[in-house]
């Protein structure tokens, strides 16, 4: 009887399964951006190899917004005068709009290089001078460049020096003096990565540096992780709430108006079953049960088009990452199976309440 009557009316089942099939595409598409991305941009700083970060006082963990308030000659201070420090190097951190949106690191090769060893190189190798830039693999795939190419950076054209592998820190380095020339922040930097001797020596380190730099921000690498995740950032985990919840009524004023449609088109229909002996519970169980099987087929074309999403999202934007985690697929399917049986519940009280004989008498 149920797939009869999705059967009966192609048009209003498949216009159904879309709208549920959107509604979980939704869900899974900006939520596996926005965890994609914190993940990618996390796994890249936890790669520069350093134990502890220090940023200015009232920083954001995303390293792209921060400005450069601190004084390079504070890292001097740090390896001077705090035992167990074996390295510390100052990064000014900077954000890239020439054909997307990148950030841009300035460094200090050698002291980065102490912090995390050396570059695995692609090609080429290190700056020669200030109108160089080295970049990671996927940013070369992505702009299609090579060693010798010209690139536009911060709106100015630098020579690509090197390509490294990915996934340490940034994808685009400039030399520390350019940036800060290129910025107006002489002699300034972002952030401070530090390396210990040992994992002992984090604890005493991140002690001695919050009575000396009091009022700044000290991260451990290893806490990285739980802290860049959308349930410590408020204003990313209220867009994800504000989405899912625009998603889900979506779905439920869709299948709220395909059930209160059936129910117009069968009223004869259901007047003949509640005359056979049907009960109200039975005409209930029938809607609610053609409501759950399209949202069922929904759930299906939504994982496959959120993949197909996903792969022309990659494919476009190489640099993007989208992560989709079980827990939030088992999420989506259950929003689009409540909004289901949110949506039909009128119509299923509606069916049920419908007289007999009257309903018969309908034309």
């Amino acid at each position: 009887m149920i797939i009869s009557s999705l059967v009966s009316r192609p048009v209003r089942t498949l216009v159904s399964i879309l709208a549920v099939a959107l509604e979980v595409t939704l869900i899974l598409v900006i939520v596996g951006l926005t965890t994609g991305i914190l993940t990618e941009s996390n796994n890249r700083i936890v790669g520069v190899g350093a134990d502890i970060m220090l940023q200015p006082q009232n920083s954001s963990m995303f390293l792209g917004l921060s400005s450069a308030p601190m004084p390079v000659a504070i890292g001097g201070k740090i390896a001077a005068e705090v035992p167990g420090v074996k390295a510390v190097t100052p990064v000014l951190i900077q954000t890239n709009s020439d054909g997307g949106i990148e950030t841009v690191w300035g460094i200090d090769p050698a002291t980065f290089i102490a912090i995390g060893g050396q570059f695995n190189w692609v090609q080429g190798g290190l700056f020669v001078d200030n109108h160089d830039v080295v970049v990671d693999d996927i940013y070369a795939a992505t702009k299609k460049v090579s060693v010798g190419n010209e690139v536009s950076i911060l709106n100015q054209k630098f020579r690509v020096a090197g390509i490294v592998e990915h996934g340490r820190g940034a994808r685009v380095y400039l030399p520390l003096q350019a940036a800060q020339e290129m910025t107006g922040s002489k002699d300034r930097a972002s952030v401070f990565f530090i390396k210990t001797n040992s994992d002992q020596d984090v604890e005493p380190v991140l002690s001695k540096l919050a009575v000396m730099l009091e009022g700044y921000r000290l991260t451990r690498m290893k806490e990285l992780v739980s802290l860049m995740s959308t349930n410590n950032i408020p204003g990313l985990n209220a867009f994800i709430q504000t989405v899912v919840f625009i998603a889900v009524c979506v779905g439920v004023l869709v299948i709220f108006l395909s059930m209160y449609t059936t129910i117009t088109e069968r009223t004869r229909e259901i007047g003949i079953l509640r005359s056979l002996g049907a009960s109200k519970s039975y005409v209930v169980w029938l809607i609610f049960l053609e409501s759950f099987v399209i949202c069922i087929l929904g759930v299906g074309v939504g994982l496959i088009a959120s993949r197909l999403v996903k792969s022309l999202v990659i494919e476009v934007y190489p640099t993007l990452t989208v992560m989709f985690t079980s827990a939030w697929i088992f999420k989506a399917a259950m929003f689009a199976i409540l909004s289901g049986l949110i949506g039909s519940f009128y119509p299923s009280l509606k069916a049920a309440a419908q007289d007999p004989i009257e309903a018969l008498a309908y034309e």
